[in-house]
């Protein structure tokens, strides 16, 4: 059963408002406009757009001299055409506005010269008010008053429908296996098939973000959850104009919880500093763009205290406390080249350089803390360092909206992670530390068509893949070291993925469709240094369809019922399968698994929404079915007490659920939006074999288990131009293989005001207020319990200032 905190009420009733608004839907409609009996162009003819309800004008253009015509900023609704040209009759032509296209082709329009009349078509529909066709929301991050100045993690937290699992990851309804994609592309920046960097990457170098719950056959096949879009900022007005920010703050004010004795201090008013700046300048055929950023910060990366009880009766508490500086800059460029009207090429570049310094200490103690065992001191300096190079071209065909578009990104991502290790018992110190050195080398092509049509769409593409990933693992072990230095060596990770997609987009008075497939070839190596102690080279390969079909039914105006499917796989990633333990922490060690496969998911979801006068309903009833589930299993080898994590393919697995979504203004000032999910997540009995660094045996039983989350984000307009923002969210405790985690809540808020006539912002924001949000989570495994709370930094308090030119 789900308990919501009395505070969480309160704040549901208090601070009804709104944070974030989807952008509105512009439809460009486009045509030939022909003689009857010649069927040749006619240039010049006048065209105006009228609503059928009232006949009142919206708009007008006239053919040019190919007899093409296109009208832009349309919206969804029932319109009609007048054409009319001199020695010709006029006509009319009703004409259908949806919403799944941005762009509608009506065809040849002939008209006569004679005095018979054309017996007319009527296409008639009910506007659909519906916000993204209830498969992709879009939010704008300049709208998320309570997280300006923080990164995109901390944005996506605060995103209707977004959560956050217990290892940080952002969750779609309740799944980490999420795809993450910037400008509509994977890139090293978030990780190819997992999620990294997200922490790094500053909010105010995005636009918007864009979340796709039933992607498309147009995507990438992985991320059974779904998909979210980060888009960056990029300006296309004419002349020099350009953007400056400059973000300071302070976190982790106050010590949640004290360390255990003789070790050193947890940092406390961690600084935090973000200067922006984007420039864009914009002339004839040229639109040169560049954008940097720079984020430093000072963070309790980790404050995690852990119980470990075994069946002979050993009990070890230990805390792993890790103080982490972080210097991250980002720079992208880039022009568009408008070739001429049709053709337009866009080279950019982008550097990424992340430097990572953390500081940890591990004490181990007894039962009742009287005694330390083991004290394990730890430095890790990482460096990333990414490069990115693109090339898109789009040829635009002369009937609007009829595109292809050619591109081809290149990324380099380099990881080269030093580890030093104190290991300080009583007999003695031992100094250990290796070296990991990772080279990633990404090459992708994308092919896409798009045709519109009169009622939809039809667009189709292929993509190709090259991903290689040579990795090197060296151990310096010291005086009766802890490390498996047997363990180290070269490791290689190729991937080749070719694949093809066609998808078709038809919508009518009543009935919207839109069905796809997506083909993809997978053929995956991994090949291991021939003298590990344990792990063999590994791989597969594999060809399989991901269908996806979306049918929805227009009952009226103002409501709609969506039907959804889609077949997805989450691909493991090379770091799931990378073969060397990690020791940030000395006793519960993570290790890949070469052996791992991918997982399939197929979902199903019945959608429906309704507008309300000032804002809308929605409900959504989804099931996910998974086989071949990947997550982390946590074995044991007696007599030791080192616990070793590996990823493992647990079987099936499937999530049943209801979302819902209110959005209402209740007045001029006041607005909000609220976000319900709740969902029975099944994991079937199971049997794995771990066989680092010995081969042991793990057996679960069937796990049930009822979950759910309440995200409420609010708006208040007051006077002076300053807004007011609150956002709550309880998530409810959940299950996961071998245990639970327990619930968690906290609030956000945040302020801004315009001056300097709308060209200047001043903001204050601060999250996690009462500092209530941490972290604990419960694992069961053969021999031993681990019960485990981390108080990692959440509060967090900033003040900035960004300035339009």
């Amino acid at each position: 059963m789900i308990r919501i905190p009395g505070i969480t009420a309160g704040i549901l009733f208090i601070f009804f408002t709104n944070t974030i608004a989807a952008q509105s839907n512009k439809i460009t409609l486009s045509g030939i406009v022909k003689a009857g009996s010649k069927k040749t162009a006619l240039a010049f003819v006048n065209i105006t757009v009228k609503k059928s309800t009232d006949s009142s004008f919206v708009t007008g253009t006239i053919s040019d001299n190919e007899g093409r015509f296109s009208i832009n900023d349309l919206t969804t609704g029932n319109y009609y055409l007048q054409f009319s040209y001199a020695g010709f009759l006029p006509k009319s032509q009703p004409v259908l506005i949806g919403s799944l296209s941005p762009f509608l082709d009506i065809g040849t329009i002939e008209l006569q010269q004679d005095n018979q009349q054309l017996q007319e078509v009527v296409v008639t529909s009910k506007q659909d008010d519906v916000s993204n066709r209830m498969d992709k929301k879009t939010y704008s991050v300049a709208a998320n008053i309570t997280q300006g100045g923080g990164s995109v993690l901390q944005v996506l937290k605060s995103l209707p429908g977004i959560t956050s699992s217990q290892d940080g990851k952002v969750e779609l309804r309740g799944s980490d296996k999420v795809a993450l994609l910037i400008d509509g592309k994977q890139t090293a920046l978030t990780g190819f098939g997992s999620q990294s960097g997200l922490d790094n990457i500053p909010a105010s170098a995005i636009e918007r973000i864009e979340i796709i719950n039933n992607p498309s056959a147009k995507y990438d096949a992985n991320g059974n959850a779904g998909i979210i879009n980060i888009i960056y900022r990029k300006n296309n007005q004419l002349g020099l104009n350009g953007k400056v920010g400059f973000t300071t703050g302070l976190g982790a004010l106050w010590i949640k919880k004290e360390n255990l004795p003789t070790i050193r201090p947890q940092y406390q008013a961690t600084p935090k500093v973000n200067p922006s700046f984007s420039l864009n300048y914009r002339k004839n055929k040229l639109n040169v763009f560049l954008q940097a950023d720079w984020l430093y910060t000072e963070t309790l990366n980790k404050n995690e205290f852990v119980t470990r009880s075994y069946n002979d009766g050993t009990i070890i508490n230990q805390q792993t406390k890790r103080n982490r500086n972080t210097h991250f800059l980002t720079t992208k460029t880039g022009i568009d080249w408008n070739i001429s009207n049709q053709d337009m090429l866009t080279p950019s570049g982008l550097f990424r350089i992340e430097k990572i310094t953390d500081r940890g200490d591990q004490p181990f103690f007894n039962t009742d803390l009287s005694k330390r065992e083991r004290l394990w001191q730890f430095l890790e300096d990482e460096l990333k360092t990414t490069a990115v190079a693109s090339a898109a071209y789009q040829h635009k065909f002369k009937q609007a909206g009829h595109l292809l578009n050619i591109g081809f990104n290149y990324t380099f991502h380099r990881e080269d992670e030093k580890y030093f290790f104190n290991n300080i018992l009583v007999a003695y110190t031992g100094l250990d530390s290796f070296k990991l050195l990772s080279d990633e080398h990404v090459a992708d092509l994308n092919i896409d068509y798009t045709k519109p049509l009169m009622h939809g769409r039809v667009e189709g593409g292929i993509k190709f893949r090259y991903r290689d990933i040579p990795t090197n693992m060296q151990f310096r072990p010291g005086m009766n070291s802890a490390l498996d230095s047997n363990a180290g060596g070269e490791a290689t990770y190729t991937e080749l993925i070719p694949a093809l997609y066609g998808n078709y987009v038809f919508e009518s008075e009543k009935i919207e469709a839109e069905i796809g497939l997506r083909i993809e070839y997978v053929d995956l190596q991994y090949k291991v240094n021939p003298n590990h102690n344990t792990y063999k080279s590994d791989g597969y390969t594999y060809t399989q369809p991901f269908p996806n079909v979306r049918m929805a039914y227009k009952i009226n105006d103002q409501n709609k019922i969506s039907l959804f499917y889609n077949r997805r796989v989450d691909r493991p990633n090379e770091v799931d399968i990378r073969i060397f333990p990690k020791y940030d922490d000395a006793e519960i060690i993570k290790v890949g698994n070469p052996a791992l496969r991918p997982q399939f998911t197929n979902t199903f979801e019945v959608g429906y929404k309704t507008n309300l006068k000032k804002g809308y309903f929605y409900g959504a009833l989804y099931h996910r079915s998974t086989n071949g589930t990947i997550t982390r299993i946590a074995t044991q080898v007696p007599p030791s007490t080192l616990i070793y994590t590996v990823f493992q393919n647990a079987g099936h697995s499937s999530n049943t659920g209801v979302e819902i979504a209110l959005q209402q203004n209740l007045s001029k000032i006041f607005s909000f939006n609220a976000n319900v999910n709740i969902y029975h997540n099944i994991i079937d009995a199971f049997t794995v074999e771990n066989k680092y660094p010995a081969v042991s045996i793990y057996t679960a039983a069937r796990q049930v288990f009822t979950s759910g989350n309440i995200k409420v984000n609010g708006l208040a307009h007051l006077p002076k131009h300053t807004d007011l923002q609150l956002t709550a969210i309880y998530l409810a405790p959940d299950v996961i293989p071998q245990g639970k985690t327990d619930s968690r809540f906290s609030i956000d808020i945040g302020m801004k005001k315009q001056i300097q006539k709308g060209h200047g912002e001043l903001f204050f924001n601060a999250t996690d207020v009462f500092n209530t949000l941490r972290i604990r989570k419960e694992t069961n495994g053969s021999g031993f319990k681990l019960i485990s709370t981390d108080y990692y930094e959440t509060q967090v308090l900033r003040i900035g200032y960004t300035c339009k030119f």
